[in-house]
């Protein structure tokens, strides 16, 4: 069973050497090539690929970025390939997913690849990819960006540019501007996926972008009316204003 691959890095040379150094590997299957970290996303959603070889540094969102993006879907293994070695205390706990400096030997791509075949083989590779993702230093932690999907069409949207977000069902409605995106997920779901220093949750059916609030007035049964910059009126439930305390106090 061969390894279905992508490789994401912003230089064309990068790809191409590592392309040529797995031509001959039988077990690996290079599904897609990506220079960017937002065409990684998008080919991780549509291949479902066992192994990322993972740049860190490029424009846009960076590698650490694109693993952020994948906390809701079983997890590839993952070699990071990069120029930078400051990032490798953020990566590493433990010895088990490999991080590579360029240049890179063949042998030293070998040696990695050998130890990710164990693992992918093993279907080791989602609790790998945990223990990644909790060595990352807790700035790192939270979405910078929500892939919009929407009849068969996709599109990124910055986290930061949410005003408020309200559930539906068994989805969420993501409020920008005059305009609306539904994302598939939880109130619960996408409130784990959010900065608590920018967005607050003041209902079971409402979270709200911190920097958007104008005012908060007492309303009714210890409920709070708030007020946001662009007159959007919303309710802060009794049963949430413990949140508001615990942001006040830098706890959230």
């Amino acid at each position: 069973m061969s390894i279905r691959t992508v490789v994401v890095d912003d230089e064309p040379l990068a790809r191409e050497w590592v392309r040529e150094q797995l031509r001959e590997d039988e077990d690996i299957d290079i599904v897609a090539e990506c220079e960017d970290g937002f065409k990684a996303v998008e080919a991780i959603d549509s291949q479902k690929p066992d192994l990322l070889i993972l740049d860190i540094q490029m424009p846009g969102m960076d590698g650490f970025g694109v693993l952020r993006m994948l906390e809701n879907r079983p997890p590839p293994a993952v070699i990071f390939l990069t120029a930078y070695d400051r990032y490798a205390l953020q990566a590493f706990e433990v010895n088990a997913i490999d991080y590579l400096l360029k240049p890179v030997s063949p042998e030293r791509l070998h040696n990695a690849l050998v130890r990710i075949k164990t693992h992918v083989r093993d279907r080791q590779s989602g609790d790998l990819a945990t223990r990644l993702l909790t060595a990352l230093d807790a700035k790192h932690r939270f979405a910078d960006w929500l892939l919009i999907k929407n009849e068969g069409k996709s599109h990124f949207l910055r986290v930061t540019d949410i005003d408020w977000i309200e559930s539906q069902r068994n989805n969420v409605v993501l409020h920008v501007g005059t305009q609306t995106h539904v994302y598939h997920d939880t109130t619960a779901g996408v409130e784990g996926r959010l900065d608590p220093a920018r967005f607050l949750r003041i209902h079971r059916s409402t979270i709200v972008n911190i920097d958007r609030i104008k005012e908060l007035h007492p309303w009714f049964n210890g409920d709070y009316a708030v007020t946001l910059k662009d007159g959007t009126r919303l309710t802060l439930s009794n049963t949430y204003k413990y949140k508001l305390k615990a942001f006040r106090r830098g706890t959230a």
